[in-house]
């Protein structure tokens, strides 16, 4: 054991790669987001749009994972997931939320807070009849967060809904769809030597308007 935190306390790396000064970003947070998430595209990062997201159940405990960003629409971050999932429910009590970019090939961190709403359902349906149909017939066959006797039960429950919708159109599952979040909050880290990191953060103020400020990192 103490060799092994040994080992991860000496895993370290130096950040050179730019910097991040208040002259060089936009005034509006979202904007400067695009901005960024474009460099990431264009720097082919695999799973660019993959995000943290984080909630809490009704004890305030957090709860993380991972999920795909699927839109950018109003000034607003889109995602996808079954509603009656654990982070549905958690979202149905308290839609405060977290959301974190991390392109460590850019050296760069992205951290948004904001609040979380459910799209219309005739949005979720058209964004679910553009995914393969294999992904539609998953959203029907996963209870999602619900326990599995085991990887037999979702198979053959994957296999006789194949069969069903085989030669018919896959509808939207009731307790599937969207969510936008709000930001209220969007950071933006950018690593630096010596630990020195860049941090500017925009937070939302009464009227709509954006305030920027640097923080220590």
């Amino acid at each position: 054991m103490g060799s092994t935190r040994k080992d991860i306390a000496s895993l370290r790396q130096d950040y050179s790669l730019a910097f991040l000064l208040e002259t060089d970003v936009h005034p509006d947070p979202v904007e400067q987001f695009r901005l960024w998430f474009h460099e990431a595209v264009e720097a082919e990062i695999d799973d660019v749009n993959a995000m943290t997201l984080s909630t809490s159940d009704e004890n305030a405990k957090p709860h993380s994972r991972i999920v795909l960003l699927k839109g950018l629409e109003e000034n607003q971050f889109v995602f996808f997931t079954n509603y009656d999932s654990h982070k549905g429910k958690e979202l149905s009590q308290n839609p405060h939320v977290s959301l974190v970019f991390y392109w460590k090939e850019l050296q760069r961190q992205v951290r948004i807070e904001g609040m979380a709403e459910k799209i219309r359902a005739a949005e979720s349906t058209l964004y679910y009849h553009s995914r393969p149909k294999e992904s539609q017939i998953g959203a029907w066959a996963s209870a999602q967060s619900e326990v599995l006797s085991g990887r037999e039960e979702l198979e053959a429950r994957f296999k006789t809904l194949q069969e069903k919708y085989q030669d018919t159109e896959v509808p939207k599952p009731p307790h599937w769809g969207g969510y936008t979040v709000k930001p209220t909050l969007i950071e933006f880290w950018q690593g630096r030597s010596s630990r020195l990191h860049d941090r500017l953060c925009y937070s939302l103020q009464l009227g709509g308007q954006w305030e920027m400020k640097r923080l220590n990192p």
